[in-house]
């Protein structure tokens, strides 16, 4: 599945100051802050600025040269984060802490640079660690390094092109029979490297719902039974297209990190080389020697469409 607009027409109910004082004071309501109604008053014009302007970065980038466009996605993501945690902390930002990027990058890239081996690292404070903790519950190690490799598997729209230019298969798609039971390819046991019982039992480690059974239907295909509420598997370590769930085929997969998480680590990368990387970069462009250029392409486009509806859903879950 691919998305393909920009921005859902629902954003344009953050156009109007009434609607946007009520979501905010649902809100802060919900989380039991003193004088919610006046918190949102005070905030209604910070969050539609914020809502507003990550509209106009995505915007231009969709218009934009593909050379530019992780800048214009990459601060795009920073408004609509800003407005995401307002409505999580009326303060936000309570310090100055919070407001650097979060990540760094290497200072100097290699003569072999390749992007696809690259790694960012995380910091101890800035915007990465603040969201990903208050949105996503997931705590930061500081100077935790993350190779964009690995990011770019956790991405289930990208699978086919790892696929066809690394012959590496990253996902198994879940496919429904009724409301609680799914089959998947058997091939995954082998990719995880475990038995029937195991894999179970790896699952209810790994997975906000409980497994009940799995088993084997019919050659090359298992059956996953869940039981729970199903709404909770739309989250890590499940990666999700739409409506459609995929497990990950390799256990280094399995972690907590949110899929916005992915986004904003791969469009800081990608910016940092567009800005301060000049060189290689507009060589990648043109002399296109390695498998670099289109995963870079691939994720720009899907990045564009996705990393929006992420944050709009988001957002609409909040109240």
């Amino acid at each position: 599945m691919r998305y393909t607009e920009p921005f859902n027409t629902s954003w344009h109910a953050f156009h109007s100051s009434t609607y946007v004082q009520q979501y905010l004071n649902k809100c802060y309501s919900k989380l039991g802050f003193d004088d919610a109604e006046r918190k949102s008053y005070d905030n209604c014009y910070r969050f539609m600025y914020f809502m507003e302007y990550g509209d106009r970065y995505f915007k231009h980038a969709h218009l934009a040269d593909t050379e530019l466009k992780p800048i214009l996605l990459f601060y795009g993501m920073i408004q609509l984060l800003k407005g995401c945690l307002l409505t999580l902390d009326p303060n936000y930002p309570s310090d100055t802490l919070v407001l650097a990027h979060g990540v760094t990058s290497r200072k100097r890239k290699k003569r072999q640079y390749s992007f696809l081996q690259d790694e960012v690292k995380g910091q101890k404070n800035g915007l990465f660690e603040y969201f990903s903790r208050k949105m996503f519950h997931v705590k930061q190690v500081e100077g935790e390094k993350y190779q964009m490799n690995d990011l770019l598997s956790l991405i289930p729209e990208i699978a086919p092109l790892i696929k066809q230019l690394s012959e590496k298969v990253t996902s198994f798609r879940l496919t429904p029979t009724n409301a609680n039971t799914f089959t998947v390819s058997s091939h995954i046991l082998d990719t995880l490297n475990m038995t029937t019982d195991r894999f179970e039992s790896y699952l209810n480690q790994q997975l906000p719902v409980e497994v009940t059974t799995v088993s084997s239907s019919e050659r090359g295909v298992l059956m996953i039974h869940f039981d729970g509420d199903l709404s909770r598997l739309h989250s890590r370590p499940m990666l999700s297209c739409g409506q459609d769930l995929y497990l990950p085929a390799k256990r280094s997969q399995y972690h907590s990190i949110h899929e916005v998480m992915v986004h904003y680590l791969l469009l800081y990368n990608l910016s940092m080389i567009c800005r301060y990387e000049t060189e290689w970069w507009g060589d990648l462009f043109h002399t296109r020697e390695s498998n670099d250029l289109p995963f870079i392409l691939e994720f720009l486009d899907i990045a564009a469409e996705k990393v929006p509806l992420l944050l709009y859903e988001y957002l609409m879950e909040r109240i």
